[in-house]
């Protein structure tokens, strides 16, 4: 006989056992899942995306601008990382690797990062993981505890659904435009006094923006600070600086990392990296934390226990790939002059709609693949006599009258974005990106 949980409470009642722990007093029957996983919200992002997968599978022709992912016929990762991942595939790397990663991958991350960043870092400083996100996790799962206070800019990927997934406080400091979207002392100052950790991400998803040397300075010096009040009893506070895009900067833009900056920071900053956007290699899942050694060593003992490592053969050609520094200046040469003309376009078309009058504007790109742009629509009257109430209601009429799919700043933990969207140019050709710019301006006129 098959039992469902109705059947299951039924028999328990019948047998005078006392109800589960988690039964209400309303008579309600109790979730069958724990309450992180009840309480945990599903993804804004992955909603949409969602959404735009359904109406493209029903016929509908869309500019879809919302997924942070690559189409290979547009965005195509570097031949050197598919031919070393097929040829460990064909010599039989098939087996598990290390938890902590291949001793080859670490030391050749550890390589490049002292020969491109200036970081002097070994094998031993880095953790491997399938992506940045078990990187992430991880590093919250190492250094958190129950109640822990994390401070996070507004808007940012994800640091909310971490924090809630680990038991611990977040504490969103919200962000300008006028800023770039970035923290900068003056608003991190109030916050960070008794947190645990602070996260920032440069350049930043969803904005496409990045630090300049000076902010990212004095905010080390405010971590540097904040740790030296602490009392000998107390932990200290840790910086997590995902730099995911950081090989995606444009034109005279400089990547900038703390310990760069601030040596002093040093025993204090875990580094998130990844092949996953700056080699346009998403699915292939390679990622890696880098810091302290004690912290790194307790980072890869959680993540034995998870199985986060990422496959074998796709460790092996990574490491082929980083020792070829040649290769990938070849292929950011190419796929930089890519993201440049679509971030170009979209930033360009914005200019030309406000200067006639539409209420359309957008930061300059510096870099990722996401453009800024505000769509000052709220409370405009559509053609049909609706009137637009909020971003979520500008992206459902956008998708309806132009087929143009973007994700509000909302989605990032802004709890009021004012207007600002992202647009993400990794899986459209230049041509289907500049129809739907065209359909977009005709929709706003």
């Amino acid at each position: 006989m098959t039992l469902d949980a109705s059947t299951n409470l039924a028999t328990a009642a019948d047998a005078g056992a006392a109800p589960p722990a988690s039964s209400t007093d309303s008579g309600r029957a109790p979730s069958r899942v724990s309450r992180a996983a009840e309480s945990l919200r599903a993804s804004e992002i992955l909603r949409i995306a969602a959404e735009i997968r359904a109406l493209t599978a029903a016929g509908k022709s869309i500019c879809n601008l919302t997924v942070g992912d690559f189409n290979p016929r547009e965005f195509p990762a570097p031949a050197e990382l598919l031919a070393g991942m097929q040829d460990a595939l064909r010599a039989g790397e098939t087996n598990y690797p290390p938890s902590s990663g291949l001793p080859e991958l670490r030391e050749a991350i550890a390589t490049f990062s002292r020969a491109r960043l200036g970081l002097s870092l070994t094998g031993e400083n880095v953790v491997v993981a399938s992506g940045a996100r078990p990187a992430i996790y991880a590093a919250y799962r190492t250094l958190l505890d129950p109640g822990d206070v994390v401070v996070y800019p507004a808007p940012s990927w994800n640091n909310a659904d971490y924090c809630q997934i680990v038991g611990a406080t977040p504490r969103a400091v919200v962000c300008s435009a006028e800023d770039s979207f970035l923290p900068t002392r003056v608003s991190l100052e109030p916050t960070v006094r008794g947190a645990r950790m602070l996260a920032l991400n440069s350049p930043l998803n969803p904005a496409g923006t990045a630090f300049d040397a000076d902010t990212l300075r004095d905010i080390c010096q405010l971590v540097l600070a904040e740790n030296r009040r602490r009392g000998p009893g107390e932990r200290p506070l840790f910086l997590l600086y995902d730099q995911v895009y950081w090989m995606l900067t444009l034109g005279d833009v400089r990547h900038v990392h703390p310990v760069i900056l601030c040596p002093e920071i040093e025993p204090y900053v875990i580094t998130i990296d990844a092949i996953s956007k700056a080699f346009a290699a998403t699915g292939v899942r390679v990622g890696w934390a880098m810091g302290p050694t004690d912290v790194v060593r307790h980072m890869a003992d959680f993540l034995s226990h998870v199985g986060a490592w990422a496959p074998r053969a796709a460790q092996i050609g990574t490491a082929r790939l980083l020792g070829d520094g040649e290769s990938i200046d070849t292929f950011h040469q190419s796929m930089h002059a890519a993201i440049a003309t679509r971030l170009g376009a979209i930033h360009a078309a914005c200019g030309a709609m406000q200067s006639v009058g539409l209420p359309v504007s957008s930061l300059p790109p510096v870099g990722t693949i996401y453009g800024s742009v505000r769509l000052a629509l709220d409370g405009r009257l559509t053609r049909d006599g609706r009137v637009l109430r909020g971003s979520e209601d500008v992206r459902r009429y956008l998708l309806q009258e132009a087929g143009l799919a973007v994700i509000p700043f909302q989605a990032f933990g802004v709890p009021d974005d004012g207007g600002w969207f992202r647009f993400s140019i990794g899986a459209v050709s230049v041509s289907a990106l500049e129809s739907g710019l065209a359909r977009m301006r005709a929709a706003i006129e």
